[in-house]
């Protein structure tokens, strides 16, 4: 049974759907046969094999919906880790063998080598005074060392590389004699034994001797006088006014006339002379002397 309009209602019914599904009824053909489907694009709608993509930053509607959290993407590291520096373990320094101040066989040795390759001009004294540490100085500054001033096991080993073993001319030249036997006079009290004979000065306490150096005295026109005599004055950092050289350690006896270290002594041994005083060339050693020779102690000079 058909029911007049019901199916032309159907179809309007169909055909809104269809408008607000995106798609239309077509027809029937002649052959009785439905149309396929046509897709329509509403406003706003992505068109066939689309696919919608999202809006780029800074434009509009680009940010999540409500409840949707956007999690920001990890930054990358920007550089690549590097490693601790390396620690470098600090070098010792070489032992020190012999310094200013030390006394004995081995300082003479050195002394005799440094005589060798022509950093110290005077004799051995086998005591490590201020003219063979500035040898040492010079030595080691010469070949890259550290300037000390101090014989360490290092320096020790490049000078003996460049010389040889020295011989006992070398070690105790002419100049260096043994010290004379002791003048009668020196057999008493505290007393500056002194011989021109074989360039000595002996410390003598009671007839024991303390300490020997070596000296030299005045010139054929400033002779040193003879005789005995006593200690009047002692000035530890004299200058001389008469001629203006330093005369440090000096121990006044006879007028201007003193015992007292020389700078020209240590440097040109006995190629000088004086003008009239007692020149030691051994600072260490004049200077152990100073600080024990009293003021009125005696003083003997002879041949």
């Amino acid at each position: 049974m058909r029911i007049p309009g019901r199916p032309a209602a159907l179809l309007a019914s169909a055909a809104a759907l269809a408008a607000l599904c995106g798609c239309t009824v077509q027809p029937a053909g002649a052959d009785g046969k439905q149309g396929l489907p046509v897709h329509g694009e509403l406003p706003g709608s992505p068109g066939p094999g689309t696919t919608r993509s999202s809006p780029g930053p800074g434009t509009a509607g680009s940010g999540p919906g409500p409840g949707v959290t956007r999690t920001a993407p990890a930054t990358p590291p920007t550089g690549t880790p590097t490693a601790p520096p390396s620690v470098t373990p600090a070098v010792p320094a070489p032992r020190v063998l012999w310094s200013r101040g030390d006394n004995g066989p081995a300082v003479r040795e050195l002394q005799a080598r440094l005589r060798q390759v022509a950093w110290l001009a005077v004799g051995p004294t086998g005591s490590y005074d201020g003219p063979t540490e500035r040898a040492v100085k010079g030595f080691q500054g010469k070949r890259g060392l550290p300037r000390t001033g101090a014989t360490d096991a290092v320096t020790w080993q490049r000078l003996v590389a460049m010389t040889r073993p020295p011989g006992r001319g070398e070690l105790y030249p002419g100049a260096a004699r043994p010290a004379a036997a002791a003048d009668p006079r020196c057999r008493t009290g505290r007393v500056l034994c002194i011989s021109k004979t074989s360039r000595t000065l002996r410390w003598m306490v009671d007839g024991r001797t303390l300490s020997t150096m070596a000296v030299r005295f005045g010139a054929q026109y400033t002779p040193t006088r003879e005789g005995v005599f006593t200690v009047y004055w002692k000035s530890r950092h004299h200058v001389s006014t008469l001629y203006h050289s330093p005369m440090p350690y000096a121990m006044f006896f006879s007028g201007g006339q003193a015992v007292h270290y020389s700078y020209d002594f240590a440097a040109r041994g006995y190629a000088g002379g004086s003008h009239g005083c007692v020149n030691v060339r051994d600072e260490t050693a004049i200077a152990r002397l100073f600080a024990q020779v009293r003021i009125g102690d005696k003083v003997v000079v002879s041949w």
